[in-house]
């Protein structure tokens, strides 16, 4: 078996075994295009490693833990993330790296390369992976590559390849990776050319940006943008950028730098070159016979292809293609930065103004009419705010997982998720939250005549004192009857509060100090102490941008669920005045503008409610072993506490395992008392999972139907650590 094939070497038959990208350069090389020294390293190869290390038995364990096609994106990028970690600590075994080793050292000895994924899917007519897996760039020496062919192999299993394959119903069970290693050419003038425009067929486009190609592809670096008349090969139209910066290489991998000012008055690319780059990228169209998008790059004066696949951008906008959705979802470190500035800046600011502003009117003192357009107003804001929190709060949750990524590559530790003990116990508003609740059960605890007197429902003998902290605590947090963060006055009654107190009384919670890891310093130094120099600042910054990230995924919904409290707050009024008129002498139009408008945001409202049921909902299943996602370690066992409704959370005790669809922001005040937490809905960085790593419970997420399939009271052994959980006692 040939493991290793120069582009010189690849036949016609090859084509399936080296993948999209690497038979189109062996083509380009052998049609006399001028490209970099080039190998392809066959699919056979990554079947072989799967198969002779036993990862294939492990990867298809982590996408069976739950249909597929049923699996939330918070979900799909976990289980990248631990397979990601299998390829990173498992080596390619002895025999095979040997004859890779030796070849490899002959052909690329001493020169710095391009590792760059080339799966037999990749830049077909039909789809094109552009992006959705990994390459990297100035890779030097030779078990740098060979771990980066690794990563490469891994990318096949990234999120983003996992979502896009499952979008073009591809079967991901037999998907496999080839590897294309190049000798990287250090460009000083690199971009892309389009043979023909996708807006525009009777023109062609080329972008082109000083430095390596990877910053335009990255879009951290603005290009110089040219149309073309393709008939006349002349040029239309040049569009030039701000030129701030370049993509240049670095000790180890690429780095951004400022552009020297002798660059930035003047376009990478002279008349000349713009038509050079345009006929090569013609000719490559007439070479393959299909219209081309070709990466290239200038050295001095030689022009160089690196890559070239057909345009696929026409047939992907018409099938609704979402991989524009998913990759906007991956965030370079700069653009987090960035995004971290504007969330902190603007955007929360913005958010906590707006509600202060809804805070200001009573709906209960609006006509009727006025009230109809309030509910209205209070619509269109909080759907402001939802579509900016998946346009700008999800994406920046990517900080995480970039850090997370950096972690895992440097350590290759055993357990994936080590790096979360640097981003927990942060001040999430939650926890401060929880922290109030604990001063106000400090209270009853020291105090035996509060605890009788609110044990008996005596709730009019209660000091004036602390029924003062009390409203004090529900002006700032709400009065958790509500089922939505902020809401107050949901439930007219104080006792389930005071029952949570009263629990909370009873058994004290550990301080949030006393739970931190004693690991954590230790962590952070040796991740640290992987980097040098410029590198180490970078790093101390990409942790510091993670935290707030992995913070910012509780506080968000705590500002979003305010505003839409305040939305629930005007609905229950009109629902209350359209159902008794007589209660505000409503004339009979006003009564029905009333009813028109819940009736227009009926089926809106109800989307709000995260304890509905799913119809046909049963009960009477009694599962012996369930699998989920584990998302918080540990091993527990007590009885189960199911959340159907908002108002279970009253009859919450302490040691109970809290079962429930998804723990939102206003459910978190139970979870110091419960012993382990179990959600339907999964991943590693949903609140649920966040929250109790913080209070250190085990945590397994992503079990469909967990609410129908465990009933309160079932005694259940919750393993964090391998996401199974066990209903029935420990000796059945």
């Amino acid at each position: 078996m040939r493991w290793i094939i120069p582009a010189s070497k690849v036949e016609p038959q090859d084509q399936r075994r080296i993948g999209g990208k690497g038979y189109a350069l062996a083509s380009l090389f052998k049609g006399g295009f001028t490209i970099p020294e080039t190998l392809c390293i066959p699919s056979d190869l990554y079947g072989e490693y799967v198969i002779r290390t036993g990862l294939r038995e492990r990867i298809l364990l982590e996408l069976h833990r739950k249909d597929f096609k049923e699996m939330r994106w918070e979900e799909i990028w976990d289980c990248a993330t631990r397979i990601r970690n299998m390829f990173l600590r498992m080596p390619i075994p002895a025999e095979i790296d040997t004859s890779l080793k030796a070849e490899i050292e002959f052909r690329f000895s001493g020169k710095s390369t391009a590792v760059r994924s080339s799966a037999p899917e990749e830049d077909t007519a039909y789809s094109s992976f552009a992006g959705l897996h990994e390459s990297y760039l100035n890779v030097r020496g030779t078990d740098a590559i060979l771990e980066h062919i690794r990563k490469v192999w891994a990318s096949l299993w990234s999120d983003a390849a996992l979502l896009y394959r499952q979008e073009l119903g591809l079967d991901v069970e037999k998907s496999s990776m080839a590897v294309v290693i190049q000798e990287i050419v250090v460009g000083d003038r690199s971009g892309v050319a389009f043979s023909e425009n996708p807006a525009n067929p009777s023109q062609g486009v080329i972008e082109s940006v000083y430095g390596l190609n990877q910053g335009l592809v990255d879009g951290a670096v603005e290009p110089d943008r040219w149309i073309l008349d393709r008939r006349r090969q002349t040029i239309v139209s040049h569009t030039p950028t701000t030129r701030k910066y370049w993509m240049v290489p670095d000790e180890i991998g690429i780095k951004l730098e400022a552009l020297p000012v002798t660059k930035s008055n003047q376009p990478p690319l002279d008349p000349k070159d713009v038509l050079e780059v345009f006929q090569l990228v013609c000719r490559a169209e007439d070479f393959f016979n299909a219209p081309q998008d070709l990466e290239w790059t200038y050295k001095e004066k030689t022009l160089f292809v690196l890559q070239s696949r057909p345009i696929t951008t026409v047939a992907i906008d018409e099938s609704g293609d979402k991989r524009s959705w998913y990759l906007s979802l991956h965030r370079s470190f700069e653009n987090l930065k960035s995004l971290r500035q504007k969330i902190e800046e603007e955007l929360i600011p913005a958010m906590i103004v707006e509600a202060d502003n809804l805070a200001a009117i009573d709906e209960a003192t609006l006509s009727d009419l006025d009230l109809v357009e309030e509910v209205k107003r209070r619509w269109e804001i909080n759907h402001k705010w939802v579509n900016i929190y998946w346009e700008e709060f999800i994406p920046f949750a990517h900080g995480v997982r970039l850090f997370g990524q950096v972690y895992n590559d440097v350590l290759h530790p055993e357990d994936p998720y080590e790096f979360i003990d640097l981003l927990a116990h942060t001040d999430m508003a939650s926890l401060e939250r929880n922290r109030k609740l604990e001063e106000l059960a400090g209270f009853i605890r020291n105090d035996q005549s509060l605890a009788h007197l609110l044990k008996n429902r005596e709730y009019k003998s209660i000091p004036q004192e602390f029924i003062r902290k009390i409203e004090g605590f529900i002006d700032k947090y709400g009065d958790l009857t509500c089922s939505v963060t902020g809401g107050t006055h949901c439930d007219q009654e104080a006792e389930p509060l005071f029952n949570i107190l009263l629990e909370m009384a009873a058994h004290p919670i550990i301080a949030m100090h006393d739970r931190k890891s004693v690991h954590n310093d230790e962590l952070k130094q040796k991740f640290l102490n992987c980097f040098e120099g410029d590198r180490k600042i970078e790093a101390a910054e990409m942790l510091d941008l993670a935290r707030t990230s992995y913070q910012l995924r509780d506080d968000d919904n705590i500002y979003l669920g305010r505003i839409e409290s305040y939305l629930l707050a005007a609905i229950r009024e009109a629902r209350r005045r359209a159902e008794n008129p007589k209660t505000r002498q409503s004339s009979g139009s006003q009564t029905r503008a009333l009813v028109d408008v819940l009736s227009e945001l009926d089926h809106r409202s109800k989307s709000l409610n995260p304890y509905e049921k799913k119809q046909g909902q049963t009960f009477q299943i009694k599962p012996r072993q369930l699998i989920g996602q584990p998302a918080g370690p540990g091993i527990a066992r007590g009885k189960a506490r199911v959340i159907q409704q908002h108002s279970d959370l009253s009859d919450f005790k302490h040691g109970e395992v809290l079962i429930c669809d998804a723990v939102d922001p206003n459910m978190t005040f139970v979870v110091p008392l419960a012993t382990a937490v179990v959600e339907r809905r999964g991943g590693m960085l949903i609140h649920g999972a966040i929250i109790a790593r913080e209070y250190g419970l085990p945590c397994v997420t992503g079990i469909p139907d967990a609410t129908s399939l465990i009933q309160t009271g079932d005694e259940i052994t919750v393993d964090g650590y391998l996401g199974i959980v066990t209903v029935g006692s420990a000796d059945v």
